[in-house]
């Protein structure tokens, strides 16, 4: 069973193939990068150097988010027309299960922080368990302050990885060491584990078809809060 991973959530654009072997191949670019552009010849990079013909996918895994609205919506009109054209299933993971999956040895609480842009991030709540990791609570979108404070509740200590940890690390740390930020190493969700997690999934049998896969946004896109704004806008001039 070969399974093609998309990865286009955050600024970083990547793809994976592989199968029981493991990866075979994968391509992940962030600096610079659009996804739309970067995205169809990174797959074909990565079918020529693992030797495997597009047809030969029998899954196509792909990030539902949360995450970039673009990126999300790029990544997974490719999935989806990949899976539809051969005809194929598709397996839908979440971002942050993906980045807590990095860390799934940590015995502190895992929090995926991915920055969501306009001060707030997108956060999880996970922990380990025998045998990998658990979801806690989540997913949620916040001011990062607003993050410290929920885990600082919690009276445990936590490791924040992810891009949003990175950027807002000022904000997070509560000078008490209880919660400590990850490194540049644990920046984003990659595409070779989201082949690596969706490898059980495809052996059980865990599909949806291209039309049931849906993007997990939490908020409307920046062109949304602008109409919005514009239309209350309109509405109390019309008032007036």
């Amino acid at each position: 069973m070969i399974i093609l991973g998309i990865e286009t959530a955050t600024p970083l654009v990547g793809c994976a193939i592989g199968g029981y072997e493991g990866v075979l191949a994968s391509f992940h670019a962030a600096r610079g990068r659009r996804h739309a552009e970067t995205l169809v010849p990174a797959i074909r990079f990565i079918t020529d150097q693992a030797r495997i013909d597009l047809h030969q996918v029998s899954v196509v895994a792909v990030d539902t988010g949360p995450g970039l609205y673009t990126g999300l919506r790029v990544g997974l009109a490719t999935a989806k027309s990949i899976a539809q054209a051969l005809r194929v299933p598709m397996i839908g993971l979440s971002s942050l299960d993906l980045l807590a999956y990095q860390v799934r040895h940590v015995r502190r609480l895992i929090v995926p922080v991915i920055d969501a842009r306009r001060g707030e991030v997108f956060y999880g709540i996970y922990r380990h368990v025998p045998g990998g990791i658990q979801r806690v609570s989540g997913p949620f979108v916040s001011a990062p302050r607003d993050l410290a404070n929920e885990l600082l509740a919690t009276g445990e200590d936590a490791l924040a990885i992810g891009d949003g940890a990175l950027r807002y690390a000022g904000e997070l740390d509560d000078n008490q060491g209880s919660i400590e930020i990850g490194t540049v190493g644990n920046s984003f969700p990659l595409a070779s584990d989201l082949v690596e997690l969706a490898q059980p999934r495809a052996l059980r049998e865990e599909f949806v078809q291209p039309w049931e896969v849906g993007a997990q946004y939490l908020r409307k896109s920046d062109a949304e809060i602008n109409w919005d704004h514009r239309a209350r806008a309109e509405r109390h001039d019309e008032a007036v």
